[in-house]
C-alpha cells in the first residue's frame, strides 16, 4: 500500500492542476447540458474529472474511484482506499460566472476521509487536510472559532433549513449562502461563518473532503440528526450534514426536531 505522504502530495498537485484547468473554462461560456437527474454538467467538469482520474488512478490502480462525473462501479466497495471526487462542486455557480465553486477531492480509508484537497481557483483559495495533522488554507493553519450562542450566528444554508418543521423553536441567525456545499464547509472552517447545514440527501463526493477539513480545524461534523458520517457505502448518499463549533453544534441538535 502506498504511503499517505506520497498520496497527499499527489492529491494536492492534481487538484491544483484540475482547478487551474477548470478555471480556463470559467467565464468563457463553456458548453453545458442537463444530466438525467436534471442537474447541469459542463465541459469544464469533464475536463477536471478526466485529469483527476488520469493522475490519481494511473498512479494508484488498486484504489477505488467515486466521482460525480463517472459511472459508479461496485468494485470500489472492496477497495481499502477510495478516491472521492467532485470535479466542480457548484457547477451552477460556475456556469453563472460566480466564484463560489471549487474542485473537491478526498482519499477515504475504512469509511473515513484521511486526505482532503479543495481548491477554489476563482478566489485563489486552497484548503487541505490530513487526518490527525490539521487543516490549512493557503498554508495557514485553520483553528475552530469559538461561538456558543445561536442568536445572531452566521449560518451558511438555504432558506428552507429555517423552516418550522426542522426546529423546536425558530432560529434567529444571519443567513448566508454559497452554491458549493464543499466550499460552504470550508468557509465555516475558515471562520467566515459559524454554521453550515443541509437537511436533504447529499452525495458522498459532495462532503468527504470538506468533512475532513472541518474536523481537522476542530469543528464537529455529523449528519442532520447527530449521526456519525461514514463513506464508501453501496448507496453513496448521506442524510444531511451539520458543521459547527462543538458548543454550537450541541445547541443545534438540542433545538432540532
Amino acid at each position: 500500500m502506498a504511503a499517505l505522504d506520497d498520496d497527499f502530495r499527489m492529491l494536492i498537485d492534481s487538484v491544483r492542476d484540475a482547478g487551474d484547468l477548470a478555471h480556463t473554462f470559467f467565464r468563457s461560456k463553456p458548453k453545458s447540458w442537463r444530466k438525467a437527474d436534471g442537474s447541469f454538467v459542463s465541459e469544464g467538469d469533464l475536463a477536471s474529472n478526466d485529469l483527476l482520474y488520469e493522475r490519481l488512478m494511473r498512479a494508484r490502480p488498486d484504489y477505488g474511484w467515486l466521482s460525480e462525473e463517472t459511472e459508479d462501479s461496485p468494485a470500489r466497495l472492496s477497495c481499502e482506499r477510495v478516491w472521492m471526487v467532485d470535479p466542480i462542486d457548484g457547477t451552477q455557480a460556475f456556469l453563472n460566472d460566480e466564484t463560489d465553486w471549487c474542485v473537491s477531492a478526498a482519499l477515504v480509508a475504512n469509511g473515513q476521509p484521511v486526505l482532503a484537497a479543495i481548491y477554489n481557483p476563482a478566489r485563489g483559495e486552497y484548503f487541505s487536510a490530513r487526518q490527525g495533522a490539521g487543516a490549512t488554507l493557503n498554508g495557514a493553519t485553520l483553528q475552530v472559532q469559538v461561538c456558543d450562542t445561536l442568536d445572531g450566528a452566521r449560518m451558511l444554508a438555504s432558506k428552507g433549513v429555517l423552516a418550522a418543521k426542522n426546529w423546536k423553536q425558530p432560529l434567529s441567525v444571519n443567513l448566508l449562502w454559497a452554491n458549493s456545499i464543499a466550499y460552504r464547509i470550508c468557509m465555516v472552517a475558515a471562520g467566515r461563518a459559524d454554521i453550515t447545514c443541509a437537511f436533504n440527501q447529499k452525495w458522498e463526493w459532495d462532503l468527504a473532503a470538506g468533512v475532513l477539513v472541518a474536523k481537522e480545524a476542530g469543528y464537529t461534523v455529523t449528519g442532520e440528526n447527530g449521526q456519525p458520517l461514514t463513506f464508501n457505502n453501496a448507496k453513496p448518499r448521506v442524510q444531511g450534514v451539520i458543521v459547527a463549533p462543538p458548543a454550537l453544534h450541541r445547541l443545534l441538535l438540542a433545538r432540532k426536531k
